[in-house]
This record gives C-alpha cells, structure tokens and sequence, in this order.
C-alpha cells in the first residue's frame, strides 16, 4: 500500500477532533495564561494526551502556543499529522535546532509541562532553545480539561453505552465455572472493542497506558499493586499488575471482580462491576458479603446525589464520610481516601472527591464514584459508575449500581 492509498483510507475513516473545538481549546489556554501568567510570550506542549487536546493528533513533536500563533511542530510522523489534525499550521521538524532558527529572539522564560516533561526532554530543549526560566502549565490545562465540551461529552455518553452494555448486560455469559481471571478480561474486553471502544485506557502516570483492565475472583482481588486504586490482582505476572491470572480458574463460592476500563476516541468513561459465583445462600460469609455491597452501593448513591454545581468537592466527600460505617474503615478503598476522581482523556484526572479540594464543581465535569471494601479473607466488594455534573444533579454515564447479582 503506498503512502497516498494509506492516507485516502485513514481520510475516509477518521473520525477528527473538530477544529472550531481545537481553536476554542487554544483561544481558553491563552485566556487562563494572561490570568495567571500575565506577560507571557511561549508555552510549549509535549505531552502526548495534552497535544491530541489542542492539535487532535499525538506525533513526536511539539505544540508551541504564543499570543500571536500556535504552530504544531512534527518531527514523525509529519504526514500523519496533516491527515489528522485540523489545525492550521502544522510544519516539519528536524529536531530542537528547527525551534531554534524560528522562535528569535527566543523570550527569557518558556513555559512548560513540568509534571510530565522528563529531565532529558528539558536538557535537549534548552540545549537549542537557552531559556532563563521556565515555569509550568499542567494546572491551567487541567483547569481547561476538567469541564467538558458538548464534543467531549457526547464520546463519554458513547463510552457509557458501551461500559453498560457489556459489564451490566453481557458480563454474566463469560462468568462461568472454569473460566481463568485472564480469559474473562479479555473476552469482555473484546466485546467492548467490537462496540467502539478506542482499546486503551490512559492514566495520569509517566507508564501511563492499560490495555484490558483486571478482572479478579475472591481473594486475588485483594492483592495490592502499584497502581493508587482500590482494586487489586495478582496479574499475569510479577512484572504486569494488571489483567489477571491465566491459572486462576473461577469456582462456584467466589466473588467476580471486574474492572474492565472502555473508551471512545480517547475518551473514558469508569465502571467496576462485583458478581457472586455461586448460591450465596451457602457462603457463610452471606451476610458479610451483603451488608459491605449494599453499603458501596449507598455510598455511590450518596455521593452522586451530591455532585450540584456550586457544591465544594472536599464538602461532597465530608458530608458522605459522616454517613461512612466505621466498622469498614480498614478495608475501605484499600487503604485510599478517596471517593472518586474525574475522569475525561485519562482515567484519573484531577480533582478526586477527597479531603483537600475547594474547588466548586460546576456543569460539564465528569466523575468516577467508586466506594469499594476490601474484605479480608474474602475478596473486593464496591461499585462504580460515572457522573456527569448538570445544572440539575449528577446524571449517570454508565448506568446506576445494582443488587448483588448471583450466577448460578
């Protein structure tokens, strides 16, 4: 296939970020720049999420906005980056020197991704690029993304059709006797992928990409990983804490932990789903086991009920905790504090519903919600759905929390 056949093909089946969204994106980062950085001459994006944000593409290269101009530099693949993005000025690079010979006279202080740039990255740009100062920027593009466009949200509506779908109505067909954690994930996976989702699921983290999410049987749910989120696994191996075990085969008297990630044109959604393998009538743990879900499931409701604009975010966590059943306070959120995080172009966008955040929530911020208990000896109880802050109430994306379903 030559490259004009690859280019027609990608043309006709691209799906690209409109570019009145990409220009209102840059007009707002230069609004909160003269805000907060009154006098600034040249930011400098990165960041791969950060670029697809204001440029629609992710290439190695950089997006370089200024008052005046916002000029995508493309070092690979620059071809690509034309056929994608719709933002008007898009040019080669060969590497930093390119920057150099353009931006003159070059102004005293840059501003930068500081919480993503690496040391190398910063060395090799001040190698050709000799700035006094720099200062960073990820706080006024976490401002930018945290609420959502009309654009952004109708992907994240998409997203929850599909996570409601699979994890809510198909789920219970691959939850069967002998079934290895491994194969369950990727089969519901694969049913999410075969209904639109994008295949991955980014997070606010240098290694920040997970393919299949983890689906978990009884105790293996409890198992820590590196990850800062209640859900646990023991994975495929020592080196990659996700998925689950190929060898741990589900049998009947065992709780079926999913936490499947879905997403549409790099936009998530959240949802965790708990099933009971068995008659829970003949756990011993019945009663346990009950009163901890039914528990999440209030806590879920709660907070949702809580997300009005206006409303302060630590106020949201507070007000729920004060509901909070003590007797789980070991095992709640395995060990975190949180009740949930926003979510949009990765799944643990900033701000969580936590102790610390005064900032007022506001219509178009979107929200994962997942009270869960780690119940030792047992396994992970909880839920999850995404909320959506309207002017009236929170509206759920992927569905609302249900009873315990038992498979029998």
């Amino acid at each position: 296939m030559t490259i004009l056949e690859h280019e027609l093909l990608l043309s006709e089946q691209l799906r690209r970020v409109p570019l009145a969204e990409l220009q209102a994106r840059i007009s707002k980062f230069r609004a909160v720049m003269d805000r907060d950085f009154p006098g600034w001459e040249i930011a400098i994006v990165n960041n791969k999420v950060n670029m697809y944000y204001f440029a629609g593409t992710m290439q190695d290269g950089v997006l370089v906005i200024r008052p005046q101009d916002a000029v995508l530099w493309v070092r690979r693949s620059y071809e690509r980056a034309c056929n994608e993005s719709l933002l008007e000025d898009i040019r080669p690079m060969q590497s930093f020197r390119t920057l150099a010979e353009f931006y003159q006279p070059l102004p005293q202080k840059v501003y930068l991704e500081e919480k993503t740039a690496t040391l190398e990255w910063v060395r090799l740009l001040q190698k050709y690029l000799p700035f006094g100062a720099s200062e960073g920027i990820n706080g006024v593009i976490n401002e930018l993304r945290l609420v959502k466009s009309t654009y952004e949200l109708t992907l994240m509506q998409r997203s929850g059709v599909i996570h409601r779908t699979v994890l809510d109505e198909l789920a219970a067909r691959f939850i069967v006797q002998g079934v290895s954690e491994a194969e369950l994930a990727v089969n519901l996976y694969a049913e999410m992928l075969r209904r639109g989702s994008h295949g991955v699921a980014r997070f606010n983290l240098p290694l920040g990409e997970d393919v299949v999410g983890l689906a978990s049987f009884g105790k293996s749910g409890l198992v820590k990983t590196a990850f800062d989120g209640p859900g646990g696994t023991g994975g495929t191996c020592v080196a990659v804490q996700s998925i689950g075990s190929a060898f741990r085969k589900l049998q009947a008297g065992r709780l079926v932990y999913l936490d499947i990630p879905c997403g549409v044109d790099g936009y998530h959604t959240d949802k965790t789903v708990v099933y009971y393998y068995g008659d829970l009538d003949d756990d011993p743990f019945k009663e346990k086991i009950k009163a901890a879900y039914e528990h999440c499931v209030f806590l879920e409701q709660l907070t949702a009920s809580l997300l009005h604009p206006g409303t302060v975010i630590e106020e949201v966590y507070n007000k729920v905790m004060e509901q909070f059943d003590h007797q789980y306070e070991d095992g709640f959120m395995n060990g975190g504090k949180f009740l949930g995080h926003s979510i949009g172009l990765v799944m643990d966008e900033a701000p969580a519903i936590a102790r610390g955040f005064k900032g007022k929530l506001e219509p178009g911020m979107v929200f994962a919600v997942e009270p869960k208990i780690a119940l030792p000896g047992i396994g992970m109880v909880g839920t999850e759905n995404t909320y959506l802050v309207t002017d009236g109430g929170a509206r759920s994306l992927t569905g609302k929390p249900q009873p315990l379903r038992c498979i029998l």
